[in-house]
């Protein structure tokens, strides 16, 4: 397959999953659905007496508007709740609802919790991004080259990007799961481009006299059973993660699937095809100005 060749054609798809993103959250107030980890709200977490199911709960939540609460078991019929903030009436108003359709409960905890994250954290994080970034473009500068570098930390943004767009544009809920999903999709995404590299690294040493082209095209085929095989065991447990866990669980795993298939994809169809034309550019930008010395020294 002529995946540098085509290189045009993965670019155009990967825009028609980011630019639509990018509209969503410059168009939607707010631009991502946060959840109270980063907007503050209610810590509740109540024992029933009688048994009572998780869908039974998210039934009386639902009553209120609070269907996108975040309700885990914690103990046999023990549920820890986090929802929007609550007034101490609206709070009163659920226990009360509650136990009149599950009997009696003993209410364990009940307070407001402040952001976890909040904006402060959340610009320290954009700025570790940020540097991490430019730690890896170092790294493997020094390990390859700078171009592989700047490919590697463009096709980072790219799963970043891919995975924030489609939360925005589906208003899926972000919290401090999310966060740390965005950190491992990145080691992910960053781990398989780096053995695609590393294949393109030693061709290159036992390069003849095929072009750069046909070079990274056997290269990213070498490795492409690889990241295959890699991917499609990730995806299965996070299958199984996604319709068998939890609802605190869901987002993780849907953000971590999304991340991981938009990791395969750009470490494939991304990073190699744009390091053969950041090459490319750099070659011709010597090469005009090797003529451009010649044309004013000659007489």
């Amino acid at each position: 397959m002529d995946f540098v060749g085509k290189r045009k054609l993965w670019y155009l798809l990967s825009l028609l999953v980011i630019i639509p993103g990018i509209m969503a959250m410059a168009t939607q107030r707010p631009p991502l659905n946060l959840g109270i980890d980063f907007t503050g709200g209610n810590l509740l977490q109540v024992r029933f007496e009688q048994p009572v199911e998780t869908s039974q709960v998210r039934e009386a939540l639902r009553e209120f508007n609070l269907e996108q609460a975040a309700l885990q078991p914690v103990g046999p019929n023990e549920f820890l709740l986090r929802t929007p903030v609550l007034t101490e009436e609206e709070s009163t108003a659920l226990l009360e609802r509650m136990e009149e359709k599950f009997g009696s409960l003993e209410v364990q905890r009940n307070e407001k919790v402040g952001a976890v994250i909040g904006a402060e954290l959340t610009r320290k994080g954009l700025y570790a991004l940020a540097l991490a970034a430019v730690l890896m473009v170092i790294y493997i500068g020094i390990r390859f080259e700078f171009l592989f570098g700047i490919a590697a930390v463009v096709a980072l943004l790219h799963d970043v990007l891919v995975t924030v767009g489609l939360f925005a544009l589906f208003r899926w809920e972000i919290n401090s799961a999310f966060v740390a999903a965005i950190l491992t999709i990145i080691g992910y995404s960053l781990n398989d481009t780096i053995v695609v590299f590393d294949r393109i690294r030693e061709n290159l040493r036992m390069r003849k006299k095929e072009s750069l082209e046909e070079l990274v095209n056997k290269s990213i085929a070498q490795s492409l059973v690889r990241c295959i095989n890699t991917m499609v065991a990730v995806a299965l447990a996070l299958l199984s993660l996604l319709i068998l866990g939890g609802d605190t669980t869901k987002g993780f795993a849907l953000a971590l699937l999304i991340g991981s298939l938009s990791g395969t994809y750009s470490s494939i169809f991304t990073a190699s095809p744009l390091w053969v034309d950041l090459r490319n550019l750099v070659r011709e930008r010597k090469r005009a100005a090797r003529a451009k010395v010649r044309r004013a020294t000659s007489p």
